[in-house]
C-alpha cells in the first residue's frame, strides 16, 4: 500500500448485505469505513460522534428519512463540509439525479450497473480530485 492514500468513508444503506460487502471492499483497500442503516444513524455519527468523512456514500431509498433528507441535513448542519457526497442507488430517473445534485450530491452511481470495485474506484477518484 505504499503511497496509496486512505480515506474515511461513511456508507449509509438499509441493506445488511450491501453494508457488509462495501465495508469489506473499502476496508481491504485500506480505508476507514463507518456504516449506518438509516439517515438518523448517519446523522448521529456525523453530529454526535464527530466523524468527519472524506466521502459519504448513500442510498436514496431508506425507511423514515430518505437520502434526500440526509443530504439536506448534512448541508444545513454543515456536518461533512469537505466530503464528497455520492448517491449509490437504483433510483436512476433524471429527476432524482438532478434533485440529489441540487442538494449537494457530487456523484450518482446506479447500484445495478456498478460492481463494488468500480464503486471503490469512483469514490477514491472523487475524493482524490476533490482534495487535489
Amino acid at each position: 500500500m505504499s503511497g496509496k492514500k486512505t480515506y474515511s468513508i461513511l456508507f449509509v444503506d438499509d441493506d445488511d448485505f450491501l453494508i457488509d460487502m462495501y465495508s469489506l471492499k473499502f476496508s481491504q483497500a485500506g480505508h476507514k469505513i463507518k456504516t449506518a442503516q438509516s439517515t438518523d444513524a448517519a446523522l448521529e455519527k456525523l453530529h454526535e460522534e464527530g466523524f468527519t468523512p472524506d466521502a459519504v456514500l448513500f442510498d436514496l431509498v431508506m425507511p423514515r428519512k430518505d437520502g434526500f433528507e440526509l443530504l439536506k441535513e448534512i448541508k444545513n448542519q454543515n456536518l461533512a463540509p469537505n466530503a464528497v457526497l455520492i448517491v449509490l442507488s437504483n433510483q436512476s430517473e433524471r429527476e432524482n439525479i438532478d434533485k440529489a445534485k441540487s442538494l449537494g450530491a457530487t456523484g450518482h452511481i446506479i447500484k445495478a450497473n456498478a460492481i463494488p470495485s468500480e464503486v471503490l474506484q469512483i469514490v477514491e477518484d472523487a475524493v482524490a480530485n476533490r482534495k487535489g
